[in-house]
């Protein structure tokens, strides 16, 4: 078994931004990506299996894990896709594989589409964002409703403490409810690496509260949609049969690839890498 990644950071847009580092620096480069109030220490038992085989590298997302917060606590989605940009270029990572979940697919999908020769490989679990009835459904509420909206739950945010815990164990029972399939052993590691001390004793997620406020401002749909059909790369879009998060194959959004192939997992939800791991890990060897 691997001893563990090393602790680095990269500069983008005047942030120290986190990314754990496997070795094998002869190996073809490979990047996990991980997705909302999570951190890069989530991939460890992926990193393991593959660590041999490829130069493995997972970032610490901005506003999450040890990377510093946005100053403005904005976290919109074109500084997200700057930071892959930059990571992938200062490191001098390209043509590279990327392994993304959840909105680090979403980062990582967009990145391929403006940078189509970069990318050998591409896997996306749940990383398509809202669905086309979630857009439906909030384009029914008037884009002024939405922005007074956004401003009061920001102003909300403002005055809101990061939740303290009094014990690691008062945090692993959170996590472990959060997701149901998890084992103890998943939640702890997951908890452990994902929470720090206060100076109190208590403890806090490492993540920024104003993730929780999503921006308003995105790309419109269509433009989206063109980036997803520059992707020349083989992809895989993955999904939890038990997810929230609506199938690609089912919602009509698959028409968007050229090179894309839907596999949904039974048994799982969004975690699907964590909640059938065996299986993922399969799919991912057969895969890469």
């Amino acid at each position: 078994m691997a001893s563990g990644p090393t602790s680095n950071s990269f500069i983008s847009q005047r942030l120290k931004l986190h990314y754990a580092d496997w070795g094998n620096q002869d190996a073809p480069p490979l990047l996990l990506v991980h997705g909302g109030r999570d951190h890069c220490r989530s991939w460890d038992w992926v990193a393991e299996r593959l660590t041999d085989r490829y130069h493995i590298i997972a970032p610490d997302l901005r506003g999450h894990g040890d990377s510093a917060w946005s100053p403005d606590g904005n976290y919109e989605m074109g500084a997200f896709v700057y930071d892959l940009a930059q990571l992938i270029h200062q490191l001098d990572l390209a043509p590279v594989t990327i392994v993304a979940h959840s909105m680090g697919g979403n980062i990582a999908t967009r990145y391929t589409g403006l940078y189509p020769g970069n990318v050998k490989k591409l896997v996306s679990i749940e990383g398509l964002g809202p669905s086309p009835a979630v857009q439906e459904e909030r384009a029914k509420t008037s884009f002024d409703e939405r922005m007074r909206q956004w401003i009061g739950d920001k102003r909300q945010a403002a005055g809101r403490s990061p939740k303290r815990y009094a014990t690691l164990d008062d945090a692993l029972a959170r996590m472990a409810a959060e997701n149901s399939y998890l084992t103890p052993e998943q939640a702890r590691h997951l908890t452990i690496h994902g929470i720090n001390r206060n100076e109190d004793g208590s403890w806090s997620w490492k993540f920024d509260n104003y993730l929780n406020i999503w921006t308003i401002f995105d790309m419109p749909q269509d433009d989206l949609h063109r980036l997803w059909a520059n992707i020349t790369c083989p992809t895989l879009l993955l999904y939890g049969a038990d997810s929230w998060a609506s199938n690609p194959e089912k919602d009509g959004r698959i028409e968007h690839f050229s090179t894309a192939k839907v596999i949904e997992f039974e048994n799982a939800g969004h975690w699907l890498h964590h909640d059938q791991f065996d299986r993922f890990m399969s799919t991912l060897d057969e895969f890469l």
